[in-house]
């Protein structure tokens, strides 16, 4: 392909698309760039695989750290594992690319979006997003779209397309929003306590810059004369679906309006329903349609049975409004909450449960130097918030090797750590790292909410004082045609056989975060609105059920938490309390086994179990970093006597010498007569020479001198 440049003004902005440049083997490639963000996309089809019943479509975002003029650290200086970030982008792509692809696709699919360039003021996700499907569009994948993505940020009262980092940190909002020419198919937010309807009006806002990006893609299309391909869906024989409408229908039915049943009785219902179907259809005559159909495809059964199962399930809610336990669409299943599950050195934890949903969320709090370090391209160089997010096999009944978080329990972590940053203190007045782990013991629908809801239980039960509490609840869809019905608090199977996966968390003053999914190819803002609205009632209802087990948090952090305490000395005077080699420092930290943490800014934070210890240390570096003055009055301790005077400890760490003249108003013959190692003394600074040399007198101090040094020694006048 001949090279070809276009440019797409957003807002006042330039996006440059470039074709024909870069990866000329790749099916399509296109180099996106605004600013001196650059991302290379690239879209790769290959053969289909036989005997597979998904599309095998594989989204990649890579870094590269050159982009930024910076070499990776750690021992190979080469990039490794993808960073937690990256991995957040390459879902970011993946959620509105999958569902547009044709349902009868099964070949490979690779889209690799690698940053080459950036500045610090275009983040690369949005660019890499549309450049995904512009890839692909270069590629003729068969493709329900195009699609695009953009940013809205909220600085003051007005909406900002694609902010630039500074604004981001700035503003109230991170929303990101992608869209298809039905609608929008993708949301993914950040806010702070925003209203419901600014997050509708900011979502609308940033559709709106999104039709725009769709038909820039089909004005490239047909620029570049490219043909938009139209293969033919296979052909598939529908003996076997007639046969399971025909007798499994009504058994099925019944299974789905036992309201009574638990999850575990209606899967075994419905996989005898299944097992009895397969046993009529090998009695069947061996030239018979159906039974060659499951013949030929072992998993034809499996699919054709599932797919009566959701038309079913769904039919119930779209005509009777009953949902297959028995709830109305609005309703919230039961609720119960603990804290303080675990016993002794773990910090806070929170227990939720929603119906079979179950997660245990455990708070640590650690000192500044437990922060993670982020090796990205992107500002901030670490977080003081972290949560994890952990899906053991055995939290839906199934076993499987365990194995390193995979994208999803990234996925859901990060977005339970995004809906509590707007609720906690200020580091500067609680000065703590604080981790976050949710155990998933049981999944039925919204882990990640109840991850976001056990959270704040297990913030206010390790003494975290967060400003409000935050809850959450997952919404979800189900549209045929025109009819459409928005779920509150969704389980598994209507996730499962349901259109869309809406997440919405935030306090009783407004929304904390979002995350959009969508099984179908878009929906019309009105349908976003009404359910972003109905999760209102939702979230309000659990948070209320979590306030009634603890309403605020502990007035003080866990008794095994670490006691920080956290003072400023001069930013040239961390060489001397770090001292040669650290060896001040480390002293420091042998004496009173305390931790201390020195920031370039000179923030020291001493973090010990023990407050005492804390304190020891934080008199020794004060002593360090203590600048004597003539006249000052100190108590004092002698630490060696010479036959010319005495050395007198009068700071931590700092010395000064009482020559024998100084030590009475009357000659002194021997030092020993006046004062011996380890007596406490009151002493002034007489003089500092032109060598930094301390020296003392005990002539001179007035009384009250006396008794101000006394009680800054702790001791009585």
């Amino acid at each position: 392909m001949q090279e070809f440049d276009k440019s797409i003004s957003i807002d006042g902005r330039e996006i440059h698309l470039k074709v024909g440049l870069l990866a000329p083997q790749a099916g399509g490639s296109v180099l996106v760039s605004s600013g001196d963000t650059a991302v290379l996309v690239t879209a790769t089809r290959s053969s289909g695989r036989e005997g597979i019943d998904f599309l095998p479509l594989l989204i990649d975002y890579e870094e590269r750290l050159y982009a930024a003029g910076r070499i990776p650290g750690g021992f190979l200086r080469r990039e490794g594992r993808p960073p937690e970030r990256a991995t957040l982008i390459s879902r970011l792509i993946d959620r509105p690319m999958r569902p547009l692809f044709p349902s009868w696709i099964r070949d490979d699919i690779q889209i690799v979006a690698t940053t080459l360039s950036m500045d610090e003021e275009v983040p690369p996700d949005v660019l890499a997003a549309t450049g995904a499907s512009i890839a692909v569009l270069l590629a003729e994948i068969p493709f329900n779209g195009p699609m695009a993505a953009v940013r809205v940020g909220l600085v003051g009262d007005d909406f900002i397309i694609n902010p630039t980092y500074a604004e981001m940190e700035e503003g109230d909002l991170d929303l990101v929003v992608a869209g298809s020419p039905d609608g929008v198919i993708m949301v993914e937010a950040g806010a702070n306590q925003l209203p419901e309807q600014d997050v509708i009006e900011a979502i609308d806002f940033g559709y709106e810059v999104v039709r725009d990006l769709i038909q820039a893609q089909l004005d490239l299309v047909k620029e570049l004369k490219l043909e938009r391909p139209v293969e033919p869906e296979p052909v598939v024989d529908e003996s076997l679906e007639r046969f399971l409408a025909d007798k499994a229908t009504a058994p099925i039915q019944a299974v789905l309006k036992q309201f009574e049943q638990t999850k575990a009785e209606r899967d075994d219902k419905l996989d005898t329903i299944k097992a009895t179907m397969a046993e009529e259809i090998q009695a069947l005559a061996e030239d018979d349609a159906v039974r060659a159909a499951i013949e030929e495809d072992s998993k034809a059964l499996g699919k054709a049975f599932k797919s009566l199962t959701k038309k079913l399930m769904r039919a119930q809610i779209l005509e009777e409004g009953v949902r297959v336990d028995g709830r109305k669409l609005d309703e919230i299943r039961k609720i119960t909450c603990r804290t303080g599950v675990l016993p002794r050195r773990v910090h806070g934890t929170g227990l939720f449960r929603r119906g079979l949903t179950q997660v245990m969320s455990v708070t640590t709090l650690g000192t500044p130097g437990d922060a993670q370090m982020m090796d990205d391209l992107h500002p901030g160089e670490e977080k003081k918030y972290i949560h994890h997010y952990n899906f053991p096999p055995y939290s839906v009944g199934e076993t499987r090797p365990m194995r390193s978080p995979g994208r999803r329990e990234v996925g859901h972590g990060a977005l339970a750590e995004r809906a509590l940053i707007p609720v906690l203190p200020d580091p500067e007045d609680f000065p703590y790292v604080i981790r976050v782990v949710s155990e998933c013991l049981s999944s039925n629908g919204s882990t990640s909410m109840g991850s976001v809801c056990g959270s704040t239980l297990s913030l206010m039960d390790a003494g975290v004082p967060i400003s409000q509490p935050v809850s959450g609840a997952a919404m979800g869809l189900i549209r045929e045609g025109d009819e459409v019905r928005i779920l509150s608090d969704i389980q598994g199977i209507e996730d499962f056989l349901g259109d869309m996966d809406f997440k919405v968390a935030g306090t009783d003053s407004g929304i904390t975060a979002l995350q959009l999914d969508m099984k179908i190819t878009g929906l019309p803002m009105e349908v976003i609105s009404e359910a972003i609205n109905q999760a209102r009632p939702a979230r309000l209802h659990i948070l209320e059920k979590m306030l009634e087990t603890l309403d605020k948090p502990r007035p003080e952090v866990s008794a095994y938490a670490p006691r920080l305490l956290t003072m400023r000395i001069n930013p040239d005077q961390i060489g001397m309390v770090i001292g040669p080699g650290g060896k001040q420092i480390k002293a420091i930290t042998e004496k009173t086994t305390a931790k201390v943490d020195i920031q370039d800014d000179g923030t020291v934070t001493i973090s010990a179990i023990d407050s005492e210890k804390a304190l020891q240390a934080q008199k020794m570096i004060e002593g360090i970093t203590h600048v004597a003055e003539a006249g000052n009055v100190y108590m004092g301790k002698v630490t060696r006597v010479i036959p010319i005077g005495a050395f007198v400890e009068f700071m931590p760490g700092k010395e000064g010498m009482v020559h024998i003249s100084q030590l009475a108003d009357y000659r002194v013959e021997k030092v020993e007569d006046e004062v011996n190692v380890d007596d406490e003394v009151l002493v002034k600074v007489r003089e500092i020479d032109n060598r930094g040399r301390v020296n003392l007198t005990r002539l001179g101090i007035h009384p009250d001198e006396a008794a101000a040094a006394k009680s800054a020694a702790g001791l009585e006048a």
